[in-house]
């Protein structure tokens, strides 16, 4: 019993394995290492994507910090880190701006579930089905919204909001371009610039950290001169438990709220009517959530040597994203940017992940006041910076170079659906095209052919000729759905003086539902006219089409594995 639970639920199996090689202090001491290089890489990151989709910057910041305490304890990766992703945005953006935070809970919250459900029935293996053409078009537009996006703050062009479609949202920001301030993209600019360039010279801290600081310095120097520079401190507010506003970044932990006890209006049960409207995007965000974590893990995987557990990690991330909606956050999932830099950094076990997170608490509680200076143009230049690494523009550009027309036309078709229309239209159209073209594929590599009288070249029985009222119907390739026009296309041509009919089937290694009812249809019009028929193919293909048979037909036919077999049946008969 309790070997079916640790089957069902494999939770924690990553940092249960790498325990078990010991823990010490120099373990501790690289994976503390690690852990404090990420929280630096996560600390702005995880704020300009929540101001990305909408919400106030700390609502990123308790995603990063309970999502990433959790599921490295509970995952199946040793070196992930977990937080909130640029991927996301695209989904998440539209929920904020139709359903407010409460939509966005509870559609996070069921997310999580539809994870945890996804690795209970062991779905992880089949997620990295999706396309490359897929993957590749989705993310490259993504990386082209959220740069559009970022141009708002970027250019200091003053948008409230940027509403309807992404052609209404290039219009918008084209016609506020003459009006936009100096000040915000020289900030932007020098933090975008600083960004890309620190490695070179600062090479042990993440670029990120030293642009916006150097972005943040500058925009105190300009505000002492008499400009009006847009920061966290003066965009964003909260209210204290007696009322009082307070500007910038509580500078409180993430505190969990449950549905249905909490008394507030943001956490009422939810009803039927919201469930069915947010189901959907849940999904999206399950699957989106699901496909990024385990490329993550399997970029982790090829940097360490290591071996990650698909389904630990699916149910991990679920209850990552349960809690993470309760404490008022937004969806998480594995980051392949953070856990790379984790990796690079010396991780040795899954606690230099937890260690990230709870360093980002202690930031968040220590240092909130000082982060009310971030400048809104520096988190639009990271931002940028996010978008140019996400676009993968040297992939999408060989793709349409060196791919089969097929995959051109998935990678073109994801990528505008995407941009123009959202993400879930863009990958179910992409995944139901890349479906259609391999179908299509397949179905060109199923033929049917007949052959009687002499068969001698034939090569699976070149030793025997057949009577001439005998013929040999054969089919080559896959028989389904998509390929009974070509396997059955020959029938017409099998003559009315022919009394045995043989059915070469030795080529076939799958048939479904549509072709066996196809086949039955063939052999019974066949049989009709009291002829004999053969099967000839594997055990496992003929006892599929005989059983679909009336019982008194099955007497009749005769089934071998070889066409060797059916001739020298046919000659014994």
């Amino acid at each position: 019993m309790i070997l079916k639970i640790c089957t069902l639920f494999p939770l924690g199996i990553a940092l249960r394995n790498s325990l078990k090689k010991g823990y010490n202090f120099q373990t501790f001491k690289s994976d503390l290492s690690a852990g404090f290089i990420v929280s630096l890489v996560a600390l702005p990151l995880a704020m300009a994507l929540s101001i990305a989709v909408g919400l106030p910057p700390q609502h990123g910041l308790y995603t990063a910090i309970v999502a990433g305490i959790i599921v490295p304890l509970l995952g199946g990766s040793i070196p992930q880190v977990t937080g909130p992703t640029a991927a996301f945005v695209v989904i998440v953006a539209p929920i904020v701006t139709t359903y407010g935070l409460r939509g966005l809970l509870i559609a996070t919250i069921l997310a999580g579930i539809l994870l945890i459900i996804f690795g209970m029935v062991k779905l992880g293996r089949y997620i990295n089905y999706i396309p490359y053409p897929v993957t590749t078009g989705f993310t490259s537009a993504i990386a082209v919204v959220i740069a559009t996006l970022a141009l708002n703050d970027f250019l200091g062009l003053g948008i409230n909001q940027l509403q309807g479609n992404y052609v209404d949202k290039v219009l918008l920001i084209i016609n506020a371009i003459p009006s936009f301030h100096w000040q915000e993209t020289l900030i932007g600019m020098v933090s975008l610039i600083i960004m890309l360039t620190s490695k070179w010279f600062i090479p042990k801290i993440p670029g990120p950290i030293v642009g916006i600081s150097m972005g943040a310095i500058l925009a105190y120097l300009l505000a002492q001169n008499g400009f009006d520079i847009a920061t966290i401190g003066n965009r964003f507010s909260y209210f204290l438990s007696n009322g009082e506003i307070r500007y910038g970044i509580p500078p409180f932990s993430p505190t969990f709220h449950f549905f249905g006890l909490d008394h507030s209006k943001l956490f009422a049960l939810p009803t039927f009517q919201e469930i069915r409207h947010l189901i959907i995007p849940a999904l999206v965000i399950a699957t989106l959530g699901a496909l990024e974590s385990l490329l993550s893990a399997v970029v982790a995987d090829g940097l360490t040597g290591s071996k990650h557990h698909p389904n630990a990690e699916l149910m991990a991330v679920g209850i990552g994203n349960i809690l993470s909606g309760l404490a008022l956050g937004i969806p998480a999932t594995g980051a392949i940017a953070r856990t790379a830099t984790n990796i690079h950094h010396g991780v040795k076990t899954p606690l230099a992940s937890s260690f990230h997170a709870v360093m980002l608490l202690g930031y968040v509680m220590l240092f909130a006041p000082i982060m009310s200076y971030i400048p809104m143009a520096s988190l639009a230049a990271l931002l940028l910076v996010v978008a140019y690494h996400m676009s993968h523009y040297k992939q999408f550009v060989r793709t349409i170079k060196i791919a089969p027309l097929s995959d051109t036309i998935v990678l073109l078709t994801c990528f505008s659906l995407t941009v123009f229309t959202d993400m879930v239209i863009g990958i179910t159209a992409g995944v139901i095209l890349s479906c259609f073209l391999f179908i299509q594929h397949i179905a060109r590599l199923t033929q049917s052919q007949i052959s009687h009288g002499a068969i001698n070249h034939h090569p699976h029985s070149k030793h025997f000729n057949l009577p001439n009222d005998v013929m040999i119907y054969h089919i080559n390739g896959s028989i389904f759905f998509g390929t009974i026009e070509k396997a059955f296309d020959r029938t017409g041509f099998i003559q009315d003086h022919i009394s045995t009919l043989i059915i070469d089937m030795q080529n076939v290694p799958f048939i479904d539902m549509s072709g066996l009812v196809a086949m039955k249809t063939m052999i019974l019009d066949f049989q009709r006219k009291d002829r004999k028929i053969i099967l000839c193919g594997h055990s496992h293909i003929i006892g599929k089409i005989l059983q679909k048979l009336p019982y008194h037909i099955q007497k009749i036919i005769y089934a071998v594995e070889t066409l060797d077999q059916a001739v020298i049946l046919l000659k014994q008969k």
